[in-house]
């Protein structure tokens, strides 16, 4: 199993909680498709993109039942992304952790 990871506020996530599936942020709906992370990009997406955020959830996701929707392009540096052409089906979420900030204004991630 791949296991892909999507950081968003607890808001969007209780949003699609309620919806029975995450539709995207605004900047994924703009983009059409669903930016996702490995496990080893995360962190330097919560960095670049979410710095000091606070009420933020990381969200893992079992990629591989995404099927063809799910593709691995270019992105920073070249490397590859996953990204999602559609919504995120709740059934494909492994489980959903807080992201909290430490004393020094950095995210700390789960164990995974």
């Amino acid at each position: 199993m791949t296991t892909i990871y999507k950081i968003c506020t607890a808001a969007e996530w209780h949003e699609a909680e309620h919806a029975g599936a995450y539709r995207g942020s605004a900047v994924d709906r703009k983009d059409g498709f669903i930016h996702f992370s490995t496990a080893e990009q995360a962190p330097e997406t919560a960095s670049k993109w979410f710095a000091g955020q606070r009420d933020l959830v990381l969200v893992a996701v079992d990629g591989d039942a995404l099927g063809a929707r799910l593709k691995w392009e270019p992105s920073r540096g070249g490397a590859l992304f996953p990204h999602l052409y559609g919504d995120l089906e709740l059934s494909a979420v492994l489980r959903v952790d807080p992201l909290p900030l430490d004393a020094s204004g950095r995210h700390v991630f789960p164990d995974r």
